[in-house]
């Protein structure tokens, strides 16, 4: 009793309760353990308890309308979740699973009664710490933005792929086309009768003589073997567009969802201002 009383007051949420008013809150909590894996709560479970992690790891997590995982907080001993179904009896507003095996306090909300009735001002202090947990995740959400183009496409290529990319960049590059040319025509002139007589050239002189056949072959190798590398790195630059795509369309989407939120509120502000005029109007006519 009286470790988990000094427990609790190291946990920012009961650390506005008094000493006395801790010490019936821990009477009140039922100890529970769970596997790591196992889900706490989901999204939208009906909500009655608040949990306190003595030991174990747990994250805190829900998926926005894309369906991307935004993992809110991980929470270790000391943690408390489960705090707002706790006090509005609403749905959970996030999903909760085990990472590591949990040992934790469940504070139940058929106790929650009982205990402001006795301590009337704890209710304060919980809200208050509510308060601070409610605009700590605000902060987080506020930060939340798309996924950053350069750190998808961040460079994680093996070696084999690095040249794969660096020869499809070079075999279409002016460079690569010069030195072909150059290469071709040493070729073609060392293989024909204009410079097969002259001096130490004699010696090396028609070694691949017309059609050319040694040269052919060459080509079509080096042909064969460039189509896989450009392939190669094709197949790699179409997979960074799909990210690039699927990112666009998440900013898309947020967009179009915040214009909505916006037409929302100004629809709001629209009804509540028509009815102050109304009442004004009332007001007036009265006079």
């Amino acid at each position: 009793m009286a470790e988990d009383t000094s427990f609790l007051a190291d946990i920012p949420f009961f650390q506005l309760l008094g000493e006395e008013e801790r010490a019936d809150l821990v009477a009140r909590l039922e100890p529970i353990r769970l596997p790591a894996g196992r889900m706490v709560f989901d999204y939208g479970d009906p909500g009655d308890a608040l949990f306190i992690v003595r030991s174990g790891e747990v994250e805190v997590f829900f998926k926005d309308d894309t369906g991307q995982k935004i993992v809110l907080e991980d929470g270790k001993a000391g943690y408390v979740f489960g705090e707002l179904s706790l006090l509005d009896g609403g749905p959970r507003t996030a999903s909760v699973v085990v990472k590591e095996d949990l040992q934790a306090l469940k504070f139940d909300r058929t106790h929650l009664g009982e205990f402001l009735q006795r301590h009337p001002s704890a209710a304060l202090d919980m809200l208050a710490a509510t308060g601070r947990r409610l605009r700590f995740t605000t902060e987080r959400l506020r930060h939340t933005a798309s996924r950053n183009v350069n750190e998808e496409a961040e460079d994680k290529r093996t070696t084999i792929q690095k040249t794969a990319d660096w020869i499809a960049e070079f075999s279409g590059s002016i460079a690569f086309l010069m030195l072909h040319v150059g290469l071709f025509t040493v070729w073609i002139l060392l293989n024909t009768s204009w410079i097969a007589g002259v001096g130490a050239l004699h010696a090396v002189a028609n070694f691949d003589p017309f059609p050319f056949g040694l040269l052919t072959m060459s080509v079509s190798l080096e042909a064969i073997f460039l189509s896989v590398f450009v392939l190669l790195s094709q197949n790699r630059q179409a997979a960074k567009e799909r990210v690039r795509a699927d990112i666009e369309y998440d900013v898309n989407l947020k967009a179009e969802l915040e214009i909505a939120h916006l037409h929302e509120k100004v629809d709001r502000f629209q009804a509540d201002s028509l009815a102050r005029l109304d009442r004004i109007e009332r007001a007036a006519s009265k006079k």
